[in-house]
């Protein structure tokens, strides 16, 4: 997708998954991933991993993956958290590989909800 190659780190192993299982089975259109987007947080340049736009170009998911000795911790999902204050993403995915948290986040409320799976692509 990048148009490059890239070393296959156990990261960028689960990154690739992630992104083979939204295409394929969540009918996630190709066009809309970005991988390793830069966004800017208080002042520093930070990178997701992984976002999916929706219908209309804004964010729809952000996704956090580690490899998959990595636990996924508070710490892990307090990073996801505030990288998701700039990017404003309503779904949260958070995955080693083999462990997959995934949450519905309102901003507006400032709730989240956990979900059972991630939801597919609206429309499909």
């Amino acid at each position: 997708m990048r148009r490059k190659n890239v070393v296959l780190t156990p990261e960028e192993w689960v990154r690739q998954h992630v992104v083979h299982y939204l295409i394929n089975h969540l009918g996630y259109p190709k066009g809309l991933l970005s991988l390793e987007r830069g966004h800017r947080y208080n002042q520093r340049q930070k990178r997701t991993d992984l976002c999916a736009l929706g219908p209309a170009g804004q964010p729809l998911l952000l996704v956090e993956c580690k490899a998959p000795s990595v636990p996924i911790t508070a710490a892990v999902a307090q990073q996801a958290a505030v990288y998701n204050q700039t990017i404003g993403a309503p779904l949260l995915l958070l995955t080693n590989g083999l462990q997959h948290f995934c949450w519905r986040v309102n901003f507006e409320k400032r709730t989240n909800e956990r979900l059972n799976e991630v939801p597919p692509y609206p429309g499909q």
